[in-house]
């Protein structure tokens, strides 16, 4: 019998739903699970899979129309089921046939991403799992892997292009399938962000060498006002590559303002120096989180003095029978990773967060791990780290930070911590007072590691002074949920496991 197609519900709050896109057309067959259409609402974009097997027998409603939840808003027939198709005016393009590739939501805030690189190019076999292509966003730069084995169709959308999470960027067929790509003014019904034209103003013609750049780099050169004749390319026949660009502005020069030139006159826009330059889109979106989270949780700090002696000396002794048997090098991170498992185990408020008026506390303990990219920053998660040994522990570790630094990291692996630890010492500073990572209740960031004197007081009252090696870690905490009290003895109890550390490491 038909099955009805209707508008699910995104979530509680939610009673309505947009349809930006039907992928399938009345009259073509669909799969079951196979994107259906796409749709918006207040809070997210999103692909709807169908929920039977069969042909596409109707379509009730055309794109742009917004409709309940729960209503019919089309109709699948079975194989063996005579009927006729029956559409809705402006239903939609259809896909070129094969298994749709999306664009991959990165993070629980993110909603966009930017291609900076197709890996493959349309008629290429590809593997599945294997990288397809590259895209940037305002947390992390990582290469998405092909979800099926095939032939590379098509690509709907060009290096360069921002498109919304879940969009559809490429098409994946069968052995033999020929393929195309498909320029901005193809894509219709493609959400993008910029436009060709827009591409093509932001270059900044020089006569006296032809600029070779993707659209990406002349669009953070368009954002942050930059003469491109005046960045140096390091590509293939001197192309500008995003690196390159991105090294300019982190230079100390005097970067280059390009002024628009007077209509009237039609010349050409002329260079002239300035030291203001807007902020790129990443930094203002981060910045923008950054306030969001002061905003919303009311940030306390506390800072202990830890003595890392014990675990200084345990590492320097077994890191290389450590590699040797593990494969994996002896870092500091794992034993302040299992300090902070422990510790949060006991004082399960440090790993609880808001919802609402109500108090989550989670039943595992998802471990973040902050990690400095020469890009940017990007948080990877250790789910369930409270049922992991110490190796376990430091192969994640090791794991999620090289896959990070190389691009290959799967957007589940970024989302869903429910703690962060975070290395402000990394860098040589004492402590940072770190920014709590929304939705989370805490933050606990790691000051460098140094040797300093210390009063030591042995069980009669007798002091000495000796060297230790030892680190500040601050504590950032939301009051709302955490008291001062609280905060303290989970430090505490982090200190005790480092400063008293007697587990075996293998």
């Amino acid at each position: 019998m038909p099955t009805d197609v209707i508008m699910p519900q995104m979530g509680e709050s939610i009673v309505e739903g947009t349809i930006t896109k039907w992928l399938k057309k009345a009259g073509d067959r669909v799969e079951k699970d196979e994107p259906l259409f796409e749709i918006s609402t207040d809070k997210v974009d999103a692909e709807i899979p169908a929920p039977a097997a069969g042909v596409l027998t109707a379509i009730h409603f055309p794109e742009g129309v917004t409709v309940g939840i729960n209503t019919v808003v089309g109709v699948i027939s079975g194989d063996g089921e005579a009927a006729t198709p029956v559409r809705a005016e402006s239903s939609g393009r259809q896909a070129a046939g094969g298994i749709s590739v999306v664009m991959p939501q990165m993070g629980e805030s993110i909603f966009e991403g930017t291609i900076t690189k197709w890996l493959k190019k349309p008629g290429d076999h590809v593997e599945k799992d294997e990288p397809l292509f590259e895209i940037s966003t305002d947390k992390v730069d990582a290469e998405i892997p092909a979800p099926v084995s095939g032939i590379l169709q098509e690509i709907v959308v060009p290096e360069g292009v921002t498109v919304q999470i879940n969009a559809v960027v490429g098409v994946i067929g069968g052995p033999g399938t020929g393929g195309r790509i498909s320029t901005p003014e193809m894509q219709t019904g493609t959400s993008l962000s910029s436009s060709s034209s827009a591409q093509a103003s932001s270059e900044a013609p020089d006569p006296s060498r032809e600029i070779r750049s993707s659209p990406l780099v002349r669009r953070i050169a368009s954002e942050n006002k930059v003469n491109l004749a005046l960045v140096t390319g390091t590509g293939s026949n001197g192309r500008i590559t995003k690196e390159d660009i991105l090294q300019y502005l982190a230079s100390p020069k005097v970067h280059t303002v390009v002024s628009p030139a007077p209509a009237s006159t039609g010349s050409q826009a002329l260079p002239v120096p300035g030291d203001l330059v807007p902020m790129s889109k990443m930094r203002t979106i981060i910045g923008q989180r950054m306030v969001q989270s002061l905003q919303t949780s009311p940030h306390a700090h506390t800072v202990y003095k830890i003595d890392m002696t014990r675990i200084a000396r345990l590492r320097e002794r077994e890191k290389k029978n450590f590699e040797h048997h593990t494969g994996v090098k002896l870092t500091f991170m794992p034993f302040i990773a299992a300090a902070a498992v422990d510790a949060l185990r006991k004082f399960p408020i440090v790993n609880a967060s808001i919802e609402g008026d109500s108090i989550r506390y989670h039943q595992n303990i998802h471990l973040g791990i902050a990690v400095a990219l020469e890009w940017g920053l990007i948080v990877p998660v250790i789910r369930q780290a409270e049922q992991r040994s110490f190796v376990e522990l430091s192969r994640a570790i090791a794991d999620l930070a090289g896959r990070a630094r190389t691009k290959k990291l799967m957007p589940e692996e970024t989302a869903g911590s429910t703690f962060t630890l975070t290395n402000s010492g990394a860098f040589g500073g004492e402590f940072g007072m770190p920014i709590i990572n929304q939705p989370e209740s805490a933050i606990l960031a790691i000051g460098g590691l140094r040797k300093e004197p210390v009063v030591l007081s042995d069980a009669e009252g007798n002091d000495t002074i000796a060297i230790r090696s030892v680190q500040l870690c601050c504590l950032g905490f939301d009051h709302r949920t955490i008291d001062g009290a609280d905060s303290g003895k989970f430090m505490l109890e982090f200190k005790r496991a480092l400063e008293t550390w007697d587990r075996k490491l293998i």
